[in-house]
Protein backbone atom coordinates (compact mmCIF):
# COMPACT_ATOMS: atom_id res chain seq x y z
CA UNK A 1 0.00 0.00 0.00
CA UNK A 2 1.36 3.38 -0.90
CA UNK A 3 -0.04 6.28 1.02
CA UNK A 4 1.64 9.33 2.42
CA UNK A 5 0.25 11.17 5.37
CA UNK A 6 1.23 14.56 6.70
CA UNK A 7 3.29 14.85 9.88
CA UNK A 8 0.26 15.47 12.11
CA UNK A 9 -0.95 12.70 14.40
CA UNK A 10 -3.94 10.43 13.96
CA UNK A 11 -7.05 12.34 13.04
CA UNK A 12 -5.26 15.52 12.06
CA UNK A 13 -3.30 14.78 8.91
CA UNK A 14 -4.61 14.47 5.39
CA UNK A 15 -3.76 11.69 3.00
CA UNK A 16 -1.66 13.05 0.19
CA UNK A 17 -1.70 10.36 -2.48
CA UNK A 18 -3.69 7.39 -3.69
CA UNK A 19 -3.89 4.19 -1.72
CA UNK A 20 -2.74 1.05 -3.53
CA UNK A 21 -3.10 -2.48 -2.29
CA UNK A 22 -0.80 -4.87 -4.14
CA UNK A 23 -3.26 -7.67 -4.83
CA UNK A 24 -6.33 -5.51 -5.39
CA UNK A 25 -5.11 -2.53 -7.38
CA UNK A 26 -6.20 0.91 -6.31
CA UNK A 27 -8.21 1.16 -3.12
CA UNK A 28 -11.37 3.16 -3.74
CA UNK A 29 -11.18 5.64 -0.86
CA UNK A 30 -13.19 8.77 -1.61
CA UNK A 31 -12.31 10.63 1.57
CA UNK A 32 -8.51 10.82 1.41
CA UNK A 33 -8.77 14.61 1.43
CA UNK A 34 -10.47 14.57 4.85
CA UNK A 35 -8.94 14.19 8.29
CA UNK A 36 -10.57 11.64 10.59
CA UNK A 37 -12.46 14.42 12.40
CA UNK A 38 -13.65 15.93 9.13
CA UNK A 39 -14.79 12.56 7.79
CA UNK A 40 -16.91 11.93 10.89
CA UNK A 41 -18.35 15.45 10.75
CA UNK A 42 -19.10 15.35 7.02
CA UNK A 43 -20.64 11.88 7.20
CA UNK A 44 -22.69 12.35 10.37
CA UNK A 45 -24.02 15.70 9.15
CA UNK A 46 -24.91 14.07 5.79
CA UNK A 47 -22.81 16.60 3.87
CA UNK A 48 -20.49 13.97 2.37
CA UNK A 49 -21.52 13.28 -1.24
CA UNK A 50 -22.57 9.67 -1.78
CA UNK A 51 -20.10 9.38 -4.66
CA UNK A 52 -17.30 9.96 -2.11
CA UNK A 53 -18.38 7.22 0.29
CA UNK A 54 -17.23 3.76 -0.78
CA UNK A 55 -16.53 0.47 0.95
CA UNK A 56 -13.06 1.59 2.02
CA UNK A 57 -14.58 4.73 3.54
CA UNK A 58 -17.01 2.57 5.54
CA UNK A 59 -14.00 0.63 6.84
CA UNK A 60 -12.19 3.85 7.72
CA UNK A 61 -15.25 5.21 9.54
CA UNK A 62 -15.58 1.94 11.50
CA UNK A 63 -11.87 2.16 12.39
CA UNK A 64 -12.32 5.75 13.62
CA UNK A 65 -15.33 4.85 15.77
CA UNK A 66 -13.59 1.77 17.20
CA UNK A 67 -10.62 3.95 18.14
CA UNK A 68 -12.89 6.27 20.12
CA UNK A 69 -15.39 3.98 21.84
CA UNK A 70 -16.21 0.43 22.79
CA UNK A 71 -17.24 -2.06 20.11
CA UNK A 72 -20.95 -2.04 21.11
CA UNK A 73 -21.03 1.78 21.16
CA UNK A 74 -19.18 1.96 17.82
CA UNK A 75 -21.56 -0.57 16.25
CA UNK A 76 -24.58 1.40 17.43
CA UNK A 77 -23.10 4.68 16.24
CA UNK A 78 -22.21 3.42 12.78
CA UNK A 79 -25.66 1.83 12.43
CA UNK A 80 -27.40 5.07 13.38
CA UNK A 81 -25.07 7.17 11.21
CA UNK A 82 -25.45 4.99 8.11
CA UNK A 83 -29.23 4.82 8.53
CA UNK A 84 -29.43 8.61 8.84
CA UNK A 85 -27.09 9.12 5.87
CA UNK A 86 -29.08 6.67 3.71
CA UNK A 87 -32.40 8.29 4.66
CA UNK A 88 -31.02 11.77 3.97
CA UNK A 89 -29.86 10.64 0.52
CA UNK A 90 -33.18 8.91 -0.26
CA UNK A 91 -31.62 5.43 -0.26
CA UNK A 92 -32.83 3.95 3.06
CA UNK A 93 -33.54 0.63 1.31
CA UNK A 94 -29.78 0.12 0.84
CA UNK A 95 -29.12 -0.18 4.58
CA UNK A 96 -28.37 -3.78 5.61
CA UNK A 97 -28.15 -4.59 9.32
CA UNK A 98 -26.25 -7.87 9.07
CA UNK A 99 -23.69 -6.51 6.61
CA UNK A 100 -23.10 -3.44 8.78
CA UNK A 101 -22.59 -5.43 11.97
CA UNK A 102 -20.55 -8.19 10.30
CA UNK A 103 -18.12 -5.62 8.93
CA UNK A 104 -17.92 -3.97 12.35
CA UNK A 105 -16.94 -7.35 13.85
CA UNK A 106 -14.26 -7.86 11.19
CA UNK A 107 -12.86 -4.36 11.63
CA UNK A 108 -12.94 -4.70 15.40
CA UNK A 109 -10.98 -7.96 15.25
CA UNK A 110 -8.43 -6.28 12.98
CA UNK A 111 -8.15 -3.30 15.34
CA UNK A 112 -7.44 -5.68 18.25
CA UNK A 113 -4.69 -7.31 16.16
CA UNK A 114 -3.05 -3.97 15.30
CA UNK A 115 -0.57 -2.13 17.52
CA UNK A 116 -2.28 0.69 19.46
CA UNK A 117 -1.89 4.14 17.95
CA UNK A 118 -1.47 2.90 14.38
CA UNK A 119 -2.41 5.24 11.57
CA UNK A 120 -5.17 4.16 9.20
CA UNK A 121 -2.59 3.62 6.44
CA UNK A 122 -0.68 1.12 8.59
CA UNK A 123 -3.94 -0.52 9.63
CA UNK A 124 -5.09 -0.81 6.01
CA UNK A 125 -1.74 -2.24 4.89
CA UNK A 126 -1.83 -4.81 7.65
CA UNK A 127 -5.46 -5.84 6.98
CA UNK A 128 -5.87 -5.71 3.21
CA UNK A 129 -8.57 -8.41 3.42
CA UNK A 130 -10.96 -5.81 4.86
CA UNK A 131 -11.02 -4.03 1.52
CA UNK A 132 -12.33 -7.07 -0.36
CA UNK A 133 -16.03 -6.25 -0.73
CA UNK A 134 -16.75 -9.97 -1.21
CA UNK A 135 -15.16 -11.02 2.09
CA UNK A 136 -18.50 -11.73 3.77
CA UNK A 137 -19.04 -14.60 1.31
CA UNK A 138 -16.61 -16.63 3.41
CA UNK A 139 -18.99 -16.29 6.37
CA UNK A 140 -22.44 -16.14 4.77
CA UNK A 141 -24.18 -17.99 1.98
CA UNK A 142 -25.79 -15.82 -0.68
CA UNK A 143 -29.25 -17.00 0.41
CA UNK A 144 -28.73 -15.95 4.02
CA UNK A 145 -27.04 -12.62 3.30
CA UNK A 146 -29.60 -11.62 0.68
CA UNK A 147 -32.58 -12.55 2.83
CA UNK A 148 -35.04 -9.86 4.02
CA UNK A 149 -34.40 -11.00 7.58
CA UNK A 150 -30.63 -10.35 7.29
CA UNK A 151 -31.33 -6.91 5.85
CA UNK A 152 -33.65 -6.02 8.73
CA UNK A 153 -31.87 -7.62 11.72
CA UNK A 154 -28.67 -9.29 12.82
CA UNK A 155 -28.29 -12.85 11.48
CA UNK A 156 -25.42 -15.11 12.53
CA UNK A 157 -23.18 -16.46 9.73
CA UNK A 158 -24.09 -19.86 8.32
CA UNK A 159 -20.74 -20.83 6.76
CA UNK A 160 -18.07 -19.79 9.22
CA UNK A 161 -18.01 -17.98 12.54
CA UNK A 162 -17.00 -14.32 12.58
CA UNK A 163 -14.12 -13.27 14.84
Amino acid sequence: MHLARGPAGRGRGRFSCRVRVKEMGELNLGTTHLSDEALVEEFESCRLPTENFHHADHIRLAWIYLGRMTEPAAALRIEQSIRRYAAHNNIPHLYHQTITLAWMRLVSAAVRATPPGSEFTAFASRHEELFDVHRLKTYYSKEVLESPRARAEWVEPDLRQLP
